[in-house]
């Protein structure tokens, strides 16, 4: 329960006025119900001659005030009867009781028309609290996720939180002020017969309580498999092309059917525990109701009894009143026992902390178009355990081209996360025109850069909106010049609809080359002083390389810049090429430098020229 109250607490309180209100309707509606079914006993007594007492008017004061108004009503209902007939009486009574329950309906209905926003608001909260910490979080910490579950947590996760919990809080805030009236009058009625329901709904809470105590365990379980089931159907998805070319369609048919199938043992085993407090609630219900009519029937029938046959029924009424209050009550444990379990999921998320902070006094940024770069020293590791990067010492002049060159895993990718601070180093720093990059707020230092993978990232809009990304308040004769620069007019104007054309997911109607000229124009526009290309070539043609190539020397210009590189031939020019080797720089200088040593870069080299 400490975790139903902080999320109460964190998410509720916003809506506190419709809580408020929807308590006050549901306190009227409660009324309405009471007075309906005390309504009923009078009808009952003066139609069927049960009470045959002759009625005056007593004037009502504050001593004798119950006693005045039950005579007077009595007494304005026999007149009634004697000038119009039982018939006409018993319409007009009638056409209370519609009125009464018409009131009662509407109240009800107010009550949970001013829940509606709360429940739908705290779903839209928690999508836009979990959005924007994913948005926020550190790229390491996805390093260990898988994607699909991550939606799960943001879908269904809070979609079972939203439906569990937030009836559950409705449950507590409409059926505890319908008991304790109930068991108000019950105990005016009769204090003697209302002793038989303070025993049992003790044993309501532990009968109940046995069955839910492994049902958080089940819930969660089964949120884990539907994130599981969700990251299987995305990483299918996503490598389809490699299933069929494989033929691994039965392997993964088979892998998730035994996901669904362990997902539908814990949901049998969930929903026969849910399944199970109605039964049982009803048993214990009309056994309870059994042993009141037995006990109070008998003492009426026997002329022992402590009230009358009419206040009897009314009082049976009254105990049915609560039956169903009372197993809603007892199933809340169930629903807030899943929701927890979603909870659970959720905070791993919201409660996740991001290393990477803003300094408490931030520096500006320089305001150099053409800034230094220089490490000092730089030790990183992902884990902890093993260093990918270790004492590296390098410094990149104004205006500069730096290419990092090295066998797959010896940490040229990694080196180039370093600069925006996507990961922070364990020793050593990296300065920009001197000045350490964890001075500057993070906001400010990824201002300065712009980036181009070898993967061109690009979104399901148009293709104006993509390039449009990086500054959305560019001008859109700014954009077609951005393009112009990268090569992707020419093609983007053949385009149906031009720059306004859907490129599909992840730019999935473009050939490689045109999401990469894109990708290039998105960073042009962007105009950034220094610039991360990570082997943005290396997954091209010849002729859309020459292309794309052209651009980026275009980009290049005037730019301090950081290249990775796959294909060697593109980074002749550069004025520093670093050799990595095993996290360590292995070899440093001009392309001509390094030929002329005769080392690694010497042997890369030649292996391309084979």
């Amino acid at each position: 329960m400490k975790d139903f109250f902080r999320f109460v607490f964190r998410y509720v309180a916003v809506y506190k006025w419709n809580v408020v209100v929807s308590v006050f309707f549901n306190i009227l509606t409660t009324l309405f119900t009471v007075f309906s079914f005390a309504f009923i006993m009078p009808i009952l007594n003066v139609l069927f001659s049960v009470e045959t007492k002759e009625y005056t008017y007593m004037e009502v004061s504050a001593g004798n005030m119950n006693d005045a108004l039950v005579n007077n009503f009595y007494y304005y209902i026999t007149t009634y009867m004697a000038e119009h007939g039982a018939s006409n009486a018993l319409a007009l009574l009638c056409a209370v009781f519609v009125v009464m329950t018409l009131l009662k309906v509407l109240t009800g209905y107010a009550a949970e028309w001013f829940m509606y926003p709360v429940s739908n608001g705290v779903e839209r909260n928690m999508r836009n609290s979990l959005y924007e910490k994913i948005l926020f979080l550190p790229i390491g910490f996805f390093t260990n996720e898988r994607k699909g579950d991550i939606i799960s947590r943001a879908t269904s996760d809070v979609k079972e939180l939203q439906s569990s919990v937030m009836s559950s809080i409705a449950s507590v805030i409409k059926y505890p002020l319908n008991i304790m009236v109930s068991l108000a009058v019950m105990i005016y009625v009769s204090w003697q017969l209302t002793l038989f329901v303070f025993i049992v709904i003790p044993v309501f809470g532990l009968i109940l309580g046995r069955v839910s105590k492994k049902l958080k365990a089940g819930s969660l379980e089964a949120q884990q498999l539907n994130g599981d089931i969700l990251a299987n159907i995305e990483e299918t998805i996503g490598g389809l092309r490699i299933v069929k070319a494989f033929n691994a369609e039965k392997t993964m048919d088979t892998r998730f059917r035994r996901l669904t199938q362990r997902l539908y043992r814990v949901n049998n085993a969930v929903g026969r525990r849910i399944s199970l407090a109605h039964p049982m609630s009803e048993l214990i219900g009309i056994s309870t109701v059994a042993t009141i009519l037995w006990f109070g029937g008998s003492l009426i029938l026997n002329g022992k009894a402590f009230i009358d046959a009419s206040m009897f029924i009314f009082y049976l009424l009254m105990f049915y009143n609560i039956i169903n209050p009372v197993k809603e009550l007892a199933k809340v444990g169930y629903t807030i026992q899943k929701g927890m379990a979603a909870m659970s999921r959720i905070d791993m998320i919201l409660d996740a902390q991001n290393p990477i902070k803003d300094p408490q006094t931030p520096l500006p940024v320089p305001s150099s178009q053409r800034p230094s770069i220089s490490f000092n020293n730089v030790t990183f590791s992902y884990d902890g355990s093993r260093n990918v990067l270790e004492d590296i010492d390098l410094s990149i002049k104004p205006g500069q081209t730096l290419a990092i060159v090295g066998q797959s895993g010896s940490g040229k990718s990694t080196m180039l996360d370093l600069i925006p601070r996507f990961y922070d180093i364990q020793d050593g720093e990296i300065l920009i025109d001197g000045r350490d990059i964890t001075q500057f707020r993070i906001k400010d230092l990824r201002s300065m850069m712009g980036n181009v993978n070898q993967e061109a990232i690009l979104f399901n809009e148009s293709v104006y909106n993509n390039i449009l990304f990086g500054r959305p308040d560019a001008t859109r004769e700014e954009v077609i010049e951005a393009a112009k620069i990268a090569n992707a007019h020419d093609f983007i104007m053949e385009m149906e609809q031009g720059y306004d054309t859907p490129i599909g997911d992840r730019g999935c109607r473009l050939s490689g080359g045109q999401r990469q000229r894109i990708s290039i124009a998105r960073a042009i526009l962007k105009n950034p002083a220094i610039l991360i290309l990570d082997e943005a070539t290396s997954a091209l043609d010849t002729e859309s390389e020459r292309l794309v190539q052209d651009a980026l020397e275009r980009l290049m210009k005037n730019r301090t810049t950081v290249v990775v590189a796959h294909r060697l031939s593109t980074i002749v020019n550069a004025d520093k090429i670093c050799v990595l080797h095993d996290g360590h720089i292995a070899e440093i200088g001009t392309h001509a430098e390094l030929i002329e040593k005769n080392g690694i870069y010497k042997k890369l080299v030649d292996m391309q020229q084979v």
